[in-house]
């Protein structure tokens, strides 16, 4: 998993190298419209008001720009940010260390919040609705109730699995926005910035055949155009045109559509080994060797909004567009099923 160059999470390297690429500002952000539209009246009617911005919560797949929205927050709202996530936060103790070091309106990041310790959890509730921390202290007969005001902060939310949310924590973001994956267009733009931050020059032809293949996300579009460098710089001039481009793409294994050999072979598998669908997810997990939960993140989101396959109560199936892109065709056959239709549709 950690190899393959369509992932969307940050590899442990990637994470230092991602900050010189991310913009600050939201006049720097592309994408995410209408998010951005609605943070900007949020954030000018908080900072007008000198109050800190209502608690944001931003659910969607990875590596589409929720760290880096999160980052722009902080700098429009002129504060600190602290960036931390659910696993790394154990024990009570350690956000309470975390909330008392933070300063009046400063953000408070957590990333996968989907992942805190219930326990933890529920001292959150308190510090978001009434910036205090109840604390207990001892055990037994002995135990106390200790109040602690802290500083009146912001908790942005990152969460690629919105459902497993609970319902209290869940209520408790007064401003929630969803993360939708980019067109090529925007991920045109977003490559175009990132190579003038790298000073590479890329002809248009090759920025349109990236960002074509970057899966609607910019983090694999950003990844993608440095692979693309590499190869220009060893066996070219260093300057980055259609023809490097194409053959470092298929050195990568990626196709027109983005998609890797791990892709290929979930819909192979669907076609060939059951016949188009339905089959479970679980099934296919087993017949690949991958895990189930790799398949749900990092690919199925992106081959459902590619129309290549589909969602139904009884499993996944295959789409005639993925019969197409595989060069199955002649074993397409229509839904053999009314029902199975309509769960399609």
């Amino acid at each position: 998993m950690d190899n393959r160059v369509t992932q969307t999470k940050a590899t442990p390297g990637e994470l230092a190298g991602e900050m010189t690429l991310r913009p600050q500002y939201l006049s720097e952000y592309c994408g995410q419209t209408a998010a951005k539209d609605n943070l900007s009246i949020y954030i000018e009617a908080a900072k007008m008001r000198g109050e800190p911005l209502d608690h944001v919560l931003f659910y969607g797949p990875p590596g589409l720009g929720k760290t880096t929205l999160a980052g722009i927050i902080a700098n429009e709202m002129g504060v600190d940010i602290k960036i931390t996530s659910g696993p790394a936060i154990g024990r009570a103790g350690d956000l309470a260390a975390i909330l008392t070091n933070l300063n009046d309106n400063d953000v408070l990041f957590i990333d996968e919040i989907h992942r805190l310790n219930r326990s933890v959890e529920e001292v959150l509730y308190s510090a978001m609705e009434d910036y205090v921390l109840d604390i207990i202290i001892g055990k037994g007969p002995a135990a106390r109730s200790l109040r602690i005001d802290i500083a009146r902060f912001t908790l942005i939310g990152a969460t690629t699995r919105a459902g497993s949310l609970s319902g209290p924590l869940r209520d408790r973001f007064g401003i929630v926005e969803k993360f939708e994956f980019y067109t090529p267009a925007e991920i045109k733009e977003i490559l175009r910035r990132t190579a003038n931050v790298l000073d590479a020059s890329i002809d248009e032809a090759s920025l349109d055949e990236i960002a074509r293949r970057s899966r609607g996300t910019p983090r694999i579009g950003n990844r993608l155009i440095k692979r693309v460098r590499d190869f220009s710089s060893v066996i070219s001039d260093g300057n980055i045109d259609i023809d490097i481009t194409l053959r470092a793409l298929e050195a990568l294994g990626v196709d027109e559509l983005g998609l890797e050999k791990l892709d290929r072979d979930i819909l192979t598998t669907i076609i060939k080994g059951f016949n188009g669908g339905p089959v479970g997810i679980e099934t296919i997990a087993s017949a690949i060797g991958e895990e189930r939960v790799t398949i749900e993140d990092a690919n199925e989101p992106y081959l459902i909004q590619a129309g290549l396959i589909y969602r139904t109560q009884k499993g996944r199936v295959a789409s005639r567009a993925a019969y197409e892109h595989m060069g199955l065709l002649g074993l397409y056959r229509e839904p053999e099923t009314e029902q199975l239709r309509m769960d399609i549709e």
